[in-house]
């Protein structure tokens, strides 16, 4: 049962809810004012009603043997006082000391056990309410100043009480029609508050129906809802980036596959007319036929390269090992002997410094074997292939890895990151153009950057920086 409110609110709209939080918001101010004010006006009546029956009480307890044969028509010492004409005022009586009624109003007032013992002299004050003709009275007994006995007043409540009664109707029908007013005042200010909002989701709507990533939301003044319209703005700017760059991707993956897809399907077909056709087999000899299987194996290989490279370059976040501290000496190391088992023409050298960075290990030596392979593939036979690590001024990691190849040109130093760029000079090398592309990935996504530039007195240096344990989230991109 509990929950059934709750669930109730929750299938609420929006607009229903300000709605309401506003009509209950302006229904308590309402309820609260008007119960303190009819509060008010009931103390401030019943006080004006204790303060007369004190005065008229008062007034005849002082000179009580002037009231005895009815109340003096000028007022005591026959000052002219239409106060004491008691013809429409309150009933009234005085006691004798044994509690019998001496004299009073026409109608007399009940003598209860209380009054006589305030006639009698055993109790101060007394204050009643009691029940005369079906009205309900309030029944004041005092003392008498002299002479003993008492005097009692009485003033009828019903006039007082029906008067309360008419203005706590008012004061009810001044809440509903305020709480009425509130209800439609809430509806309209959450219809008012409520448009942009239903301007943004229509803009969203409409990206999501056309996919048209390149109209942004319309934003108006500076408030919280102009602030998430730049926020969708934003996330819509991003997305059509991602969309951006996985067409070029993909064009570009489909452009780079064309070529060694042809020569493959060129090779297997001239194999293919030998095969169905031995009176041919004399123009592909038998050392030619194994050099075109040669071929056809280095090109398998080669693509099987690329595709690889592909998957890895569009994997923007790896699920396949979780991120852990990893000591760099150790993904150094083990890259370093995959490459110079592959590359034994070349020299590897390392200087290295224990440093530890949280990161995923398998990425980051697949990272460091591109660089070491892209340096060993420009290193001449003999060169050398220089690593260094260590942790910088800033507390990040250091790594810079230096071949003694013929560098790079100063113009393609600033494309040799992206996707499938291939210098002038190695268009005509095996590779696809996306090592590199892979080590700035995989750098960024360690929170990191990558650099190249170059080095003395030939080669190229790359220098890989990542923020040691515990200066940033793996996957989390530069910072």
């Amino acid at each position: 049962m509990r929950g059934a409110p709750v669930r109730w609110w929750r299938r609420r709209t929006l607009h229903d809810r300000l709605s309401l939080l506003v009509t209950a918001a302006v229904a308590a101010a309402v309820l609260t004012v008007a119960g303190i004010a009819f509060a008010a006006v009931s103390q401030i009546q019943r006080q004006q009603l204790h303060s007369q029956l004190d005065a008229d009480a008062r007034s005849i307890a002082a000179q009580p043997e002037l009231w005895r044969e009815g109340p003096p028509p000028f007022g005591p010492g026959g000052r002219h006082d239409l106060r004491y004409r008691r013809d429409i005022g309150p009933r009234w009586q005085v006691l004798g000391r044994d509690g019998t009624v001496v004299a009073g109003s026409t109608n007399g007032l009940p003598v209860t056990k209380g009054a006589r013992r305030v006639a009698a002299g055993q109790a101060p004050a007394l204050r009643e309410r009691v029940l005369l003709d079906g009205h309900s009275f309030l029944m004041l007994t005092v003392p008498a100043d002299r002479g003993g006995g008492a005097v009692q007043v009485a003033v009828d409540q019903t006039p007082a009480n029906r008067t309360l009664a008419v203005f706590g109707l008012l004061m009810a029908a001044g809440c509903v029609l305020g709480i009425g007013g509130a209800a439609a005042l809430g509806r309209t200010v959450a219809r008012a508050g409520l448009v942009p909002v239903q301007q943004l989701t229509k803009a969203v709507e409409h990206v999501a129906v056309t996919m048209d990533l390149n109209r942004p939301v319309p934003i108006h003044g500076v408030d919280e809802i102009a602030r998430l319209g730049q926020s969708v703005n934003t996330m819509l700017a991003a997305i059509d980036a991602a969309r951006q760059s996985q067409r070029t991707l993909v064009e570009d993956a489909g452009h780079e596959l064309r070529t060694p897809l042809t020569s493959i399907r060129t090779n297997i077909e001239l194999l293919l007319a030998v095969e169905r056709q031995p009176e041919l087999a004399h123009r592909l000899p038998p050392d030619e036929r194994a050099k075109l299987l040669r071929d056809l194996d280095a090109q398998v290989a080669e693509l099987a390269a690329l595709t690889t490279e592909l998957v890895e370059l569009a994997r923007e976040e790896t699920t396949r090992e979780p991120a852990e501290d990893v000591e760099l000496t150790d993904v150094v190391d083990a890259a370093t002997d995959r490459v110079r088992i592959r590359v034994p023409s070349v020299t590897f050298t390392t200087d290295l410094r224990p440093c530890t960075v949280h990161g995923r290990p398998g990425e980051l030596e697949r990272m460091l074997v591109n660089v070491l392979d892209n340096a060993a593939k420009w290193s001449p036979p003999g060169g050398v292939v220089h690593t260094e690590l260590g942790v910088d001024a800033g507390g990040w990691a250091r790594l810079v890895v230096s071949d003694t190849g013929p560098g790079i040109d100063a113009e393609d130093l600033p494309h040799v990151f992206d996707r499938f760029y291939r210098a002038p000079a190695a268009r005509g090398m095996p590779g696809s153009g996306l090592g590199l592309a892979i080590v700035a990935q995989t750098a960024a996504q360690h929170g990191g950057t990558v650099t190249a530039g170059p080095h003395d007195p030939t080669g190229t240096t790359v220098t890989i920086r990542l923020p040691v344990t515990g200066s940033a989230d793996p996957g989390a991109g530069p910072t």
